[in-house]
C-alpha cells in the first residue's frame, strides 16, 4: 500500500514522499549551512562593531566576541535541533530517530563557529580601529560570497542575491554601530 503524498514540513529540510518519509539529502542541509554562516556573520560583526565604536579596549572586544560566537554557535545548534526534530515529529505523529537532526545541529554549529572568524580575527590581527574597518569590510564581502554561492545551487540571480545579502547584513552592522555610539562604554 503506497502512502499519500503530504506537504513538505515548514522547516523546508525534509522532504516527504509516497513510501519513505522524511527522506533527508545531502543538499538539504545547504539550508543549514547557510542560515549558520549567515547568522553568524551578521550578528557577529554587528555586535563587534557595536562594542569596538563604544571604545571598549581591544582585548575585551576579543574576549567578548569569543564567547559570543562559541555561545550563539551552540545556541543555534541547539535551536536547529529541536526544531528540525519537533517539526520531523509534527509531521510523522511519532518519535523520530535523532541522527538527521543531529547531524544539522553540527553543521550548524562548525558553520556558525567558522563564519565568526571571519569578523572575529581582525581584532586579533590589527589594532581596534583598523579592525573595525577590515572587520566590516571582510564580513559584507563574505555575506555577498554566501549569498552568490546559495544562488548558484537554486539556480537563481547571483548578483542581486548576493548584494541583497550583503545589504540585509550591513544593516545590523549599522544597528550595532548606532547602539555603540549611544550606549557609553562602562569602565
Amino acid at each position: 500500500m503506497t502512502k499519500p503524498r503530504l506537504p513538505a514540513a515548514a522547516s523546508g529540510r525534509f522532504l516527504l514522499c509516497a513510501t519513505i518519509p522524511c527522506v533527508k539529502t545531502s543538499a538539504l542541509y545547504l539550508r543549514t549551512i547557510i542560515f549558520g554562516i549567515n547568522d553568524s556573520l551578521v550578528s557577529t560583526v554587528g555586535f563587534l562593531a557595536g562594542i569596538s565604536v563604544a571604545g571598549v579596549p581591544k582585548g575585551t572586544i576579543v574576549l567578548t566576541g569569543i564567547v559570543y560566537s562559541l555561545v550563539e554557535a551552540f545556541s543555534m545548534a541547539m535551536g536547529d535541533f529541536l526544531s528540525e526534530e519537533s517539526a520531523e515529529e509534527y509531521m510523522s505523529k511519532s518519535d523520530v530517530s535523532d541522527r538527521p537532526s543531529f547531524i544539522a545541529a553540527i553543521l550548524m554549529f562548525a558553520s556558525c563557529v567558522l563564519a565568526s572568524l571571519i569578523p572575529l580575527s581582525p581584532y586579533v590581527l590589527f589594532a581596534a580601529n583598523t579592525a573595525l574597518i577590515v572587520s566590516v569590510c571582510a564580513s559584507v564581502a563574505a555575506l555577498f560570497i554566501v549569498g552568490m554561492v546559495s544562488a548558484r545551487f537554486s539556480r537563481l540571480p547571483m548578483l542581486w542575491r548576493g548584494a541583497r545579502m550583503a545589504m540585509l547584513g550591513g544593516a545590523a552592522i549599522v544597528i550595532g554601530v548606532i547602539v555603540g555610539s549611544i550606549v557609553p562604554a562602562v569602565a
